[in-house]
């Protein structure tokens, strides 16, 4: 049996442009982004404004840069963001929020990665002095390190009227936000409506190369193309990726509930194997499972013999995540080295 390639479930990052994203990116018209003159950056972000019903968006190189802007825009120093304790923004963007804004962040336990309204009006400051102001609430839809589970158009219409009512802006982590839309069936316009600002990412289900965009009202994007250029995402003819960001929307959304399926496929096995504890709840293409032992390093390395790559989230926590590169070939690849590793 001729030898594998290498199957990567270590992140829907790892996705590579198909040869119609490739094309789309050969053939792209491109100017000076800087100085506004990049037609196929301005159709992305034309494009992705009006998905939301927003008045305009900003392409940027990371979904870390969208999520840092907007916290630089809707807040001032001394002010603070709250958030779900495993989300994006506290986790995984190093401490940026301090860094960029000088801003103060307060974390909240909630399920599954999810906030209730009421978690929201317990959590606003009073006016003191010697606290912090609070100023924006952040969610992150869907929730990577809770394994991929998702709020409801429902439980973010609460959440928006909750965080509004107290006078605090709203930004949405929407780096999977089409996953969700995926599963859910709602539209981007019924979320966009919801927000202050949205960040989405590009480059991870959607199969994108580069790039995230960020989303909000016409004074609030004016903020923020400056605030992307201090932070040194100013880019000169970027059409040639934001060719790849509108191949992206037009043609890679349908199929996420490809990855969806072969996500919860993957998790159905996990859950049979003796080495494994417990998986999380498999809801979008994330699959988070819970060893016996503390022993992650170890499952990786054997995974690693069978040419296939994932990552630990913790001692004896491992995740995998699906995507555009995930084949149907892989799915029974993997399902049978996971069934006979020990």
């Amino acid at each position: 049996m001729d030898q594998i390639e290498w199957i990567n479930l270590m992140s829907d990052t790892v996705t590579r442009p198909t040869a119609g994203m490739l094309q789309a990116m050969f053939s792209a018209e491109v100017g000076d982004d800087v100085f506004g003159e990049d037609p196929t950056v301005n159709a992305l972000q034309e494009k992705a404004a009006q998905l939301f019903g927003k008045e305009e968006a900003l392409f940027c190189p990371s979904g870390t840069m969208t999520n840092q802007i907007a916290i630089k825009v809707h807040t001032q120093a001394l002010d603070e963001v709250i958030c779900e304790q495993t989300s994006h923004i506290y986790q995984y963007e190093t401490g940026g929020y301090a860094y960029n804004s000088r801003v103060a962040i307060q974390l909240l336990s909630g399920q599954n990665g999810k906030l209730k309204p009421d978690q929201i009006k317990t959590a606003v400051r009073p006016d003191q002095d010697w606290l912090p102001h609070s100023a924006l609430v952040v969610i992150e839809n869907s929730c990577n390190k809770a394994g991929g589970s998702y709020y409801t158009l429902e439980e973010m219409e609460d959440l928006s009227k909750a965080t509004h009512s107290a006078g605090l802006k709203f930004h949405l982590d929407g780096a999977r936000i089409f996953n969700v839309l995926a599963e859910t069936g709602n539209t981007p316009l019924s979320v966009g409506n919801l927000f202050d600002s949205i960040s989405v990412c590009l480059s991870k289900g959607l199969g994108a190369p580069v790039g995230s965009v960020l989303i909000g009202n016409r004074d609030f994007i004016k903020q923020s193309r400056r605030y992307r250029k201090v932070m040194g995402g100013g880019m000169r003819q970027a059409g040639y990726l934001a060719a790849a960001g509108i191949y992206a929307l037009d043609h890679h959304v349908e199929r996420l509930k490809e990855d969806h399926f072969r996500a919860k496929e993957l998790g159905q096995v996990l859950q049979q194997l003796e080495m494994v504890e417990r998986v999380e709840p498999v809801h979008t293409n994330i699959i988070v499972f819970h060893l016996k032992e503390p022993k992650a390093d170890e499952f990786l390395r054997k995974l690693l013999r069978h040419r296939i790559k994932a990552v630990a989230l913790g001692p004896a926590t491992v995740r995998f995540v699906t995507h555009l590169d995930f084949t149907e070939a892989m799915l029974v690849q993997t399902l049978r080295v996971l069934q006979t590793i020990e």
